[in-house]
């Protein structure tokens, strides 16, 4: 029974688990809402909750005025993967390792968005006040309508894309285009946004074909983004140049920007249990042996996995750099024996000081990566949680985008803020969707970025001549602006403010 005395606005939080680079960024949204004072319950599934709590108890360690002041409570609701034929413990897309498992995954999900209905309606302790949902939880609106509460959406993905995506719903350049490699502008882009040579085969998920595997996964996400009451966006208004109010005004929407959310923690590794894996310490240990603004990290996100022939390109590449590198590789137990081989003759695994290249298998603290004075570079794959985070250690990128909105964030970080260098991708690379369209006699699109290609990539981002130094010099003042956002007075921080207030 809800108590009548509890009147700080509450907060219900429900992630896409499509990916950790949603459930992670939707957490940390839940501890700035609870630090500005409102009461927070994010619901997701078991292996899920294990992340978004290993997050609050950090958070609220940081933060104890936060976590007196309001409280972030975590529900666990069972997720029916194995009735849907999934193996155990398959609770997000990026755990799916089967094209056939892609619409087994969305039948699981949908029954989950039933089970926490029934949870929400008939058994959560107190209603919420608000309920804010991932993009493709599209079930969430109606157990909002059955709450009688607004419904906002946050996709994860930047203000610019998401007003670059309203600009190709409303003018459809792409239908036009005489074959899928043919490049066309993004349109009604007021100066200085710009998003030109676009391809079809570049656009973001909203666009593949309804008879797809991807199309039929995903039908019902662009009803769901016209039927929500908001939209809420990790970004901050200094950052993208007006795309915020553009796309408040491209939806009808009211566009709350509350970023950027991975600010709301510490970039130290010291009290998350995770941060003091062997790897966390081999990285941060390898890099406080390296000159300032030496290293180039290399990631490319929690899904980011390259055939065997690109990442061996990529890794002669790596090799030859004059600057010591970092790299994290995603999926290296399923690489073939002998790029396996390859890395172990030519890289190093653990963490020699004296070592220019350092290979980590999985996972890595990026954020405190990102902001070791050693860092001078980052080559990404655009994905924006990522980019956010560059963009708040005030590290310029080399962007090798990969898919969904990664081409349109690689337009921004280099044709609009200009702190960013293009590897020259013009292809997305294989990813569940693309791989089941193949499996049901789509075409399978292969590119390979060569080893010189990739080494002129590196060479623009380390450059140290003027180009370099006005990309640096334009990274360390979105820094700037990325942690003023978030302090009292400032643009995000006004916003969560507000947000709050309008259901107080």
């Amino acid at each position: 029974m809800e108590s009548a005395t509890n009147t700080k606005p509450h907060f219900v939080l429900f992630p896409w688990t499509g990916t950790i680079s949603h459930v992670i960024p939707m957490t940390d949204l839940g501890c700035l809402l609870a630090s500005h004072g409102a009461d927070v319950t994010i619901v997701t599934t078991p292996v899920n909750a294990a992340i978004s709590q290993s997050r609050v108890d950090r958070f609220t360690a940081e933060t104890p005025h936060a976590a007196g002041a309001a409280g972030i409570t975590v529900t666990a609701i069972p997720f029916p993967g194995a009735d849907a034929g999934l193996p155990d413990g398959c609770e997000r897309l990026d755990l799916i390792r089967s094209p056939d498992d892609v619409p087994r995954f969305f039948a699981a999900n949908n029954a989950h968005g039933e089970a926490v209905a029934r949870h929400c309606l008939d058994e959560a302790p107190r209603r919420p006040s608000c309920v804010i949902s991932g993009m493709c939880q599209t079930w969430a609106l109606d157990v909002a309508r059955d709450l009688g509460v607004p419904c906002y959406v946050f996709h994860g993905f930047g203000a610019f894309a998401m007003l670059c995506i309203e600009r190709l719903y409303e003018h459809r350049p792409h239908e036009a285009a005489a074959s899928p490699d043919t490049p066309f502008d993004v349109p009604d882009l007021p100066p200085p946004l710009r998003c030109r040579d676009l391809t079809t085969r570049q656009l973001p998920p909203h666009f593949m074909p309804p008879a797809s595997v991807g199309g039929k996964a995903l039908q019902g996400m662009r009803e769901f983004d016209l039927a929500a009451d908001g939209i809420v966006v990790n970004t901050f208004e200094e950052l993208e140049r007006g795309s915020a109010a553009l796309l408040a005004e491209a939806t009808g929407k009211k566009v709350v920007a509350v970023g950027s959310v991975a600010l709301c923690r510490s970039p130290s590794p010291g009290l998350d249990p995770v941060f003091m894996s062997d790897d966390a310490r081999r990285c941060m240990a390898w890099l406080d042996a390296k000159e300032p603004r030496s290293v180039v990290y290399v990631s490319f996100g929690s899904a980011g996995r390259m055939p065997p022939a690109q990442l061996m390109q990529l890794g002669m590449a790596l090799v030859s750099c004059p600057s010591p590198v970092l790299w994290i590789i995603k999926g290296a137990d399923s690489l073939p024996g002998e790029v396996k081989e390859w890395l172990r003759e030519n890289t190093d695994g653990d963490g020699v000081a004296g070592s220019k290249c350092l290979v980590v298998r999985g996972w890595a603290p990026q954020v405190a990566i990102l902001a070791h004075p050693a860092v001078g570079g980052f080559m990404t794959h655009c994905g924006w949680g990522s980019t956010l985070e560059a963009v708040a250690a005030g590290v310029p990128m080399a962007t090798w985008p990969f898919f969904a909105e990664q081409f349109i964030n690689e337009r921004l970080v280099v044709d609009v803020l200009g702190i960013g260098v293009p590897v020259g991708v013009t292809k997305p690379t294989e990813n569940v969707f693309t791989a089941a369209n193949a499996a049901d006699g789509g075409e399978a699109v292969a590119e390979v970025m060569g080893m010189e290609q990739v080494k002129k990539a590196l060479e623009a981002l380390m450059d140290h001549g003027p180009e370099g130094e006005e990309r640096r010099k334009k990274a360390q003042e979105l820094k700037l602006k990325a942690k003023g956002a978030l302090e009292e007075g400032g643009s995000s921080y006004n916003n969560l403010e507000n947000l709050i207030q309008s259901f107080a």
